[in-house]
Order: C-alpha cells, then sequence, then structure tokens
C-alpha cells in the first residue's frame, strides 16, 4: 500500500497536488500550517496507486511517496 507523507510546514496549499492525483486521494485541509496557509493532506489513502504525479508537480518539494 502507497504512503503519502505531507510536510504542512512546507505545503503552501498552491492545490496542484490536489488537482493532479488522478484518483482525487488528496484535498486541502481546514486548519493552517503554521505560514497561515491550508496546507493539503490525504484523505482518501486507500484509492492512492503511488503514480508520485503529486510529489513530482509540488513546487515547494513538501510530498513525499512511498510505495
Amino acid at each position: 500500500m502507497a504512503k503519502i507523507t505531507i510536510d504542512r510546514d512546507r505545503c503552501k496549499g498552491c492545490g496542484l497536488c490536489v488537482d493532479t492525483c488522478p484518483k482525487k486521494v488528496l484535498a486541502l485541509d481546514s486548519r493552517l500550517n503554521a505560514k497561515g496557509y491550508t496546507p493539503a493532506e490525504p484523505v482518501h489513502m486507500d484509492l492512492c496507486i503511488a503514480c508520485a504525479l503529486c510529489a513530482r508537480m509540488c513546487p515547494d518539494v513538501a510530498i513525499t511517496v512511498e510505495r
């Protein structure tokens, strides 16, 4: 099973990963991080296929995908 880790304090909540994910695994969190942004969070990990498109799209290098 795949595992997505998002560095909440590095993420600026741009949403590129959310839009890129083919399985809609990610969503923007309603809670703010230390910088005042709403970071992405995995909400449907059971659907993740570990394609790592989210990690490649992230301009802040805040996402790690493990298989």
